[in-house]
């Protein structure tokens, strides 16, 4: 186990068994506060918490990769966080969808981190 898999996905936290997932019922921003809060901790980004084409008012869901191991703090990748939750909160919207599209959001979160 190389990585850590912070997610608010369902889908991941159902669909991945080769990482460990912590699922966190929160929102988009909200994981990557987390996020934030373990590169603090001395974490790597391995995935950029913005990845994907998909606006963060869009989705509701987002999962984020990162180190399983710990080391010095990584100012760029706190930068490139703090960076993503300003980003984020521009874009900052409560949606309601049908389950059909929920379902489609989460599978577009999936994939892009898992590729499957």
């Amino acid at each position: 186990m190389k990585n850590i898999v912070i997610t608010n996905n369902p889908m991941v936290r159902d669909g991945v068994s080769d990482c460990y997932v912590e699922y966190v019922d929160t929102d988009y921003i909200g994981v990557l506060k987390i996020v934030r809060d373990r590169i603090h901790l001395g974490h790597r980004l391995v995935t950029h918490p913005l990845a994907g084409s998909v606006k963060p008012g869009e989705t509701p869901y987002r999962t984020v990769l990162i180190s399983k191991d710990k080391g010095a703090l990584d100012e760029g990748a706190l930068l490139m966080i703090e960076k993503s939750i300003e980003t984020c909160m521009k874009f900052s919207a409560e949606r309601v969808y049908s389950e059909k599209i929920d379902k489609d959001f989460q599978l577009i979160d999936f994939s892009l981190v898992f590729g499957k």
